[in-house]
């Protein structure tokens, strides 16, 4: 059965990267009308199955993300978290990368840890245990520094032990909402 793998075959990256390059638009219109535009040319040519599946998936995780954070003037990590809590780890990429470009110190160092964090399922999604485990071993250490700062914003506990253990079942990041006290329920 043929696989969706962006490394290997130039149409999955070509797919991909369209595709992920509307996620911020997307995100901040909550509208799906960027990547319905991008994923058009694709759709309407003679696609293979799991090339249209791959589409389709995302389209719907794209839809899902707007309407969860529709109204809210969410940061990018609360944005990567809930891509990451859909299994779209290349926007979350996507999405911290763009800050991570302007940021400077330990923001530049966190935003690249979770940008590393998420490299490794998208590595694992495909097999690459060894690349995933390099990757993830630079991630573990900033992550754990900053553990305080993320806290309230992720569950970074989960994160850093499935990291550790190379778990293949990603962890869920996205807190519950707030108790009556404000704080988080795990």
């Amino acid at each position: 059965m043929a696989q969706f793998n962006p490394f290997t075959d130039r149409l999955s990256r070509d797919i991909r990267n369209t595709l992920s390059h509307t996620i911020s638009e997307v995100l901040a219109s909550g509208s799906l009308a960027a990547a319905e535009q991008a994923a058009s040319p694709f759709i309407h040519g003679d696609l293979a199955p799991h090339y249209r599946r791959y589409i389709q998936h995302r389209l719907k995780c794209y839809r899902q993300a707007a309407d969860t954070l529709a109204g809210s003037q969410a940061s990018v990590v609360r944005q990567a978290v809930v891509l990451w809590d859909l299994g779209c780890y290349f926007e979350v990429h996507e999405v911290l990368e763009t800050a991570w470009m302007t940021a400077t110190g330990d923001e530049k160092r966190l935003l690249q840890a979770l940008i590393r964090a998420a490299g490794v399922y998208i590595n694992l999604e495909l097999g690459y245990r060894q690349r995933a485990a390099k990757i993830g071993a630079k991630a573990i250490p900033v992550l754990t520094a900053q553990h305080k700062h993320l806290a309230p914003l992720m569950n970074i506990d989960e994160l850093i032990g499935a990291l550790k253990s190379l778990s293949e079942q990603p962890p869920r990041l996205r807190l519950s909402e707030p108790d009556e006290t404000g704080s988080p329920q795990r």
